[in-house]
């Protein structure tokens, strides 16, 4: 059965925004979608268009620099995903290891509690409650709440005015600022107008239960984190090389790599236009066509929003979707090898302080 996405078109505030949405089969749940337009660069000459990013705060570009910022950004990117996926890999292996643990007593203990009467047992009903909640959502849907947490507390944060200068200079993406690298990873999180917070929210939760459920939250953590700062180095490459650099932020970068992974590896997904009923397209001829305006808007020089960004994003779900999740994650078995070896020696010493 194949799955139908939508294409909607966003308001005349965002003239160019496009939504790619998923239907979900049999559970009515939300669907994919792409968003154009939700990841965007701003200079300080910069007129018009949607206010994502805020107005004040903008720092004096370091244009004479830049060449050797990018050499850090490419060295920050490399060890931060290198990182990030040794971290996945040994988060998989420590969920694998304490479900093989669990005892019959924990179970028991558990059921105890539920049983708990009088006052105790309204405790017990507020957590049965909230576990029968949050065992109800798929598996994408519990990656899904803590990333939008995150998103939330950073959106919070922008509109606090005693922590503007800080959020402008680490949660905003720029090659001429003073901050290069950790930048490069907290502006995924970060989104000035709710508009911008809102959507973006919307698309990643639109799809993360279908791309979840093809690598598993380890691996999906893993490729959304290093998709948003691979979208990152591509935009401050793109900047860096126009001569026209500028803050960027949101999480397009990162939900453009997922995208670009959920239309490699579902390439036959019937998309359709919602008020065109019957007219339909692949999956893979959407992505194409989606990188294909994005380098468009790079060769014209586009500045309403960072296309470089979303290029570099879709590039990398594509690429990792043939080679990464075929090729490097199955190869993770000496990390988790060594692993195991370093928590039986810890375990075996901590034995011996004991005894």
């Amino acid at each position: 059965m194949t799955v139908l996405s939508r294409l909607l078109v966003v308001s005349a505030r965002c003239p160019s925004g496009l939504l790619f949405r998923q239907l979900a089969k049999g559970r009515g749940q939300p669907p994919v979608l792409f968003t154009r337009g939700i990841r965007q660069p701003r200079r300080p000459n910069r007129q018009g268009g949607m206010n994502l990013a805020p107005e004040f705060g903008l720092e004096t570009a370091g244009e004479n620099h830049m060449g050797r910022k990018l050499v850090k950004s490419i060295l920050f990117t490399a060890g931060f995903c290198g990182t990030t996926f040794l971290g996945a890999t040994i988060w998989q292996y420590e969920n694998l290891r304490a479900r093989a643990l669990q005892s019959s007593w924990t179970q028991w203990a558990n059921k105890k509690w539920n049983e708990l009467e009088g006052w105790q047992n309204k405790e017990g009903e507020l957590r049965k409650e909230i576990n029968r909640l949050w065992n109800s959502l798929s598996e994408g849907e519990k990656v899904f709440w803590p990333i939008c947490f995150l998103n939330g507390i950073v959106y919070a944060c922008w509109h606090n005015p005693s922590l503007r200068t800080t959020m402008f200079q680490y949660f905003c993406s720029n090659p001429a600022a003073r901050a290069i690298c950790w930048p490069m990873f907290l502006s995924t999180f970060s989104h000035f107008a709710f508009f911008h917070f809102a959507m973006n929210m919307f698309v990643l939760h639109s799809f993360s239960s279908s791309v979840c459920a093809s690598l598993g939250k380890e691996q999906f953590v893993g490729m959304y984190l290093c998709g948003g700062v691979v979208s990152s180095l591509a935009s401050h490459a793109f900047k860096i090389a126009m001569r026209c650099p500028g803050p960027s932020l949101g999480a397009s970068g990162a939900i453009m790599a997922l995208l670009g992974f959920f239309c490699t590896t579902h390439p036959n997904a019937q998309l359709g236009i919602v008020f065109i009923p019957g007219f339909t397209f692949s999956a893979d001829m959407a992505i194409k066509s989606v990188m294909c305006l994005d380098a468009v808007g790079m060769a014209l020089g586009w500045r309403m929003f960072d296309h470089a960004a979303h290029l570099g994003g879709a590039l990398f779900g594509l690429l990792y979707a043939y080679f990464g999740s075929r090729y490097i994650w199955p190869k993770r078995e000496p990390i988790i090898k060594h692993w195991h070896n370093f928590r039986n020696e810890l375990s075996e010493k901590d034995n011996g302080k004991s005894k």
